[in-house]
């Protein structure tokens, strides 16, 4: 039989947890791939293409600039002075630290300019800038 009996025959029921825990790990797996993908969805970033787009480059710095001129840094609204004090704490943390910054397409060329600026008079030495890869015909 599937249950345990006990000295008297009666059957004692038992719950076995592992078909339990396994759903809850595929499940957990699941909302962490999942959750990544909401997070980028949510930040709209109309970034150019370009043929000679190469893989992401992972970095602990990220700097959008939006299509209103707006800025996020690290998934945060954030202003020149922000940026600023933000770059500075993570050059300060990791003297290695890299920077991303994308921006819309349709930004003014002198925001992206800036932000360029900013990032390399704080210190930050490796930076690079997100597009979208592009086929050439």
């Amino acid at each position: 039989m599937a249950g345990d009996s006990n000295q008297n025959g009666q059957m004692m029921a038992t719950i076995n947890i592992t078909p339990f825990v396994d759903i809850v790990l595929v499940l957990l797996v699941v909302l962490m791939v999942s959750s990544v993908q909401i997070v980028k969805a949510s930040m709209e970033v109309n970034l150019p293409k370009a043929a000679s787009a190469g893989q992401a480059v992972e970095s602990t710095l990220n700097i959008v600039i939006k299509k209103d001129g707006s800025m996020l840094v690290n998934g945060r609204s954030a202003s020149e002075d922000q940026l600023i004090a933000t770059v500075k704490k993570e050059r300060k943390a990791n003297p290695k630290v890299q920077a991303v910054i994308a921006a819309d397409k349709d930004v003014i060329y002198e925001r992206v300019v800036r932000a360029i600026d900013i990032v390399k008079t704080n210190g930050v030495k490796s930076f690079a800038l997100n597009i979208e890869r592009m086929t050439i015909k």
